[in-house]
């Protein structure tokens, strides 16, 4: 029996060029996914493994203080992409406006891409680069930037004294100009820490009762302008215990809270709430509140449902 010795092909050249063109394939796609994500690889850990690892958190602020910033930026370009900026171009008045604030304070930033190219917006502690992010001030990112005319919102509050940069996080869009400071300066509770003090053990009790003129058009606590103990001035110490009752005499809605800032009653501080603007006290109906006194300043006592503190349902809440 003859066997045929002849050499067998398990293959063509043209199948094995076939192969070589898919395996180069596989290889430039990996490749772009793997540079298009090149910010994400080299990012920060996320905030939750920062704070198990014992990273400073900076967004978590000491104190809250319930006042609130907003602050409008646009990203520029010059005609030549060399000079990036925000507000206004180098040179000219406005341009990377320094942000001031204290300790505590809450800056909400609106940002606008005014430019042609992409754009993030985010703050850092950072003096260079474009990680250290801080959780919650992002806006897109490098990966999934804003595009021409796009926009967005976010918000920033500074647990600790010094100075911050709000940048594009694109990378090199830095260094090419888009850095503006934000000064965090001392809580102005009056207390250079914005620190509130451990418990006294002390303990104060308060009547804020809501009241009303016949026209609705006067709104007060306990008395009307002009009559005795109306908007009554409260002076505590930091850390004491407070209770306040209220009864609702009017006929209206309203609700209680303690801020920093007499307009803006979306920021009660200390759980020092009765009821709510959404959930207001209706005539008859009355409510308390035990709180501690937080860091030594000047605060407000008003009603909470919108438009009643500026029509003079608020008095001073001296903290000392």
């Amino acid at each position: 029996m003859n066997q045929d010795n002849s050499q067998i092909y398990r293959t063509t050249p043209a199948r094995t060029g076939k192969m070589m063109a898919i395996m180069l394939g596989i290889c430039i796609v990996g490749g772009v996914i793997f540079f298009s994500m090149w910010d994400y690889w080299i990012s920060e850990q996320p905030p939750v493994v920062a704070a198990m690892s014992g990273a400073d958190d900076h967004a978590a602020p000491a104190v809250a203080t319930g006042k609130t910033i907003s602050y409008d930026l646009s990203f520029l370009e010059s005609a030549d992409f060399r000079s990036l900026t925000f507000n206004a171009m180098i040179d000219e008045p406005g341009v990377n406006p320094t942000i001031e604030m204290s300790v505590g304070d809450k800056v909400i930033f609106n940002v606008v891409n005014d430019g042609k190219s992409f754009h993030s917006f985010g703050v850092t502690k950072d003096t260079e680069g474009f990680s250290g992010i801080i959780p919650g001030s992002e806006i897109a990112s490098a990966s999934n930037p804003l595009k021409s005319g796009e926009s967005g919102s976010s918000e920033f509050v500074a647990g600790e004294e010094g100075t911050y940069y709000y940048i594009c996080t694109v990378p090199g869009h830095r260094e090419q100009g888009m850095v503006g400071e934000i000064i965090i300066g001392p809580s102005q509770g009056g207390s250079s820490s914005g620190v509130a003090a451990a418990p006294t053990g002390v303990s104060h009790e308060f009547t804020l009762d809501f009241v009303e003129s016949s026209d609705f058009r006067t709104l007060a606590f306990n008395a009307l302008p002009g009559e005795d103990n109306s908007n009554p001035e409260i002076r505590v110490n930091s850390g004491d215990e407070v209770s306040i009752s209220s009864t609702n005499n009017g006929k209206s809605f309203h609700s209680f809270g303690v801020v920093s800032d007499p307009e803006d009653f979306n920021n009660v501080i200390w759980g020092s709430e009765i009821a709510s603007a959404s959930n207001p006290l209706k005539p008859g109906d009355a409510g308390s509140t035990t709180f501690t006194a937080g860091a030594p300043g000047t605060y407000y006592y008003i009603c909470t449902v919108p438009g009643h503190a500026l029509q003079g349902m608020q008095g001073s809440f001296i903290v000392e």
